[in-house]
């Protein structure tokens, strides 16, 4: 089996949670760690990078889980921080690279076969989740149209790339200083078809505290 790393971006300082959530507790054991199980138990991950708030925690989590091959500062943004992780697989070049947020606990194993598979077949991939309600173009707080959502989804993480694909991606994105939102919008720009696979309702990001509740309800489940 090809090989796949995975980079997991967990250096977001919490704004809106209140503390960096990728270390608050849920269910005993810190969000990230949940996710870190989750990457160290598929048998086609074969490395992780880490990008933390700060670089100190490499000894800890390599001590806990032996797929975790570096630990990197995170940048100003998001994508400068996957750019930081980017840049220690480089060497290494991965068949594919999974990005996902460490903030993202519930992350179950079918998912993420999916997208590496996708990946691996067509070069870039991202799960998306169908929206289920009307969604309306609001301006200057009046309502100026209903939006057709059966075109919309909501994107999840991971999201897989060929190694080449994601190497040019990021690197046009520094060149031109573009900053988009997550890094199938770096392939989009470029052309570069980004095949969408079936996400996991169950894969919440944690932002806010009933992120949270919902997480707690959904391994009670």
């Amino acid at each position: 089996m090809s090989r796949a790393s995975a980079i997991i971006v967990a250096a977001g300082a919490g704004t809106r949670f209140g503390e960096p959530k990728q270390f608050a507790y849920l269910k005993g054991k810190p969000v990230l760690e949940w996710t870190l199980e989750a990457f160290q138990a598929h048998p086609e991950v074969d490395s992780i990078v880490l990008v933390l708030p700060d670089d100190e925690g490499l000894k800890h989590y390599r001590m806990r889980y032996s797929k975790v091959v570096d630990c990197v500062r995170g940048g100003e943004r998001r994508q400068d921080s996957v750019w930081q992780g980017f840049r220690l697989l480089g060497a290494a070049a991965p068949e594919v690279i999974l990005v996902h947020d460490g903030a993202r606990p519930l992350i179950g194993a079918e998912l993420i076969s999916r997208v590496i598979a996708a990946a691996r077949a067509d070069g870039a991939a991202v799960p998306v989740l169908a929206i289920e309600d009307t969604v309306k173009e609001v301006r200057e707080g009046r309502v100026a149209g209903t939006v057709d959502r059966t075109v919309l989804a909501r994107a999840q993480t991971p999201q897989g790339f060929r190694f080449e694909v994601l190497k040019k991606a990021l690197e046009a994105a520094r060149r031109d200083r573009f900053y988009g939102t997550d890094e199938a919008a770096l392939a989009e720009r470029l052309g570069i078809p980004v095949t969408a696979v079936a996400g996991d309702p169950r894969n919440v990001k944690i932002t806010t505290r009933v992120d949270m509740n919902i997480a707690e309800a959904l391994l009670d489940a």
